[in-house]
């Protein structure tokens, strides 16, 4: 059993395994380039590619043009509602005026748009579980960048923990957000593909 393992353990055996807990271990245990999430109580640990990178960068750069520096994030942790749901989002925008909680956190409330990046490994949780987490949340955009697909898809309008508006748009072709929170119009053609 390793010491993570083993403090998991005695955290469940106690009643008080939380999120904190477990990201607070798995800060020391975590090897140097590898991005981690909690998903319904499920550890995920993946390295950043080339191809997820440059979508990320390239994304980030874009919401730079209208949104300053303090409003966008990358890999930062952010509670959300569900089972054990820690995610650290490839991109954030964070509410004007947002403020962390006293635990240093963002809230999940204050969250006005997310972007991830499939990878191989991950994608049933961008698809399925975060998905839904983040339409209970009511994060009002939503963007799915699948590189293997060459393929952004992009959920508006969370109602009862679902997107109510669900679009496709082939990498080359424009992302019109400029009916929503964003408004802006993302430019996918150096979006690269896997």
């Amino acid at each position: 059993m390793t010491v993570l393992e083993d403090r998991i353990e005695m955290a469940e055996e106690s009643g008080e395994l939380t999120l904190d807990a477990l990201f607070e271990s798995l800060e020391r245990t975590t090897p140097e380039g590898y991005k981690v999430e909690i998903v319904e109580g499920a550890i995920f640990m993946s390295p950043q590619r080339d191809t997820h990178w440059e979508i990320i960068l390239d994304i980030v750069e874009q919401l730079r043009t209208k949104f300053p520096r303090k409003r966008v994030k990358s890999d930062v942790r952010i509670d959300y509602p569900g089972h054990l749901n820690g995610f650290c989002s490839d991109v954030t925008l964070i509410a004007e005026g947002a403020e962390k909680t006293p635990g240093g956190l963002w809230r999940c409330g204050d969250v006005e748009f997310v972007a991830e990046v499939i990878s191989k490994g991950t994608a049933h949780n961008d698809y399925g579980p975060k998905r839904t987490a983040y339409a209970t949340a009511e994060v009002p955009v939503y963007l799915i960048a699948d590189p293997y697909q060459g393929r952004c898809h992009i959920h508006t309008d969370p109602k009862d923990g679902d997107y109510a508006v669900s679009t496709r748009v082939d990498f080359g072709t424009d992302v019109d957000l400029t009916g929503t929170v964003v408004d802006l119009v993302l430019k996918t053609d150096d979006f690269p593909r896997d």
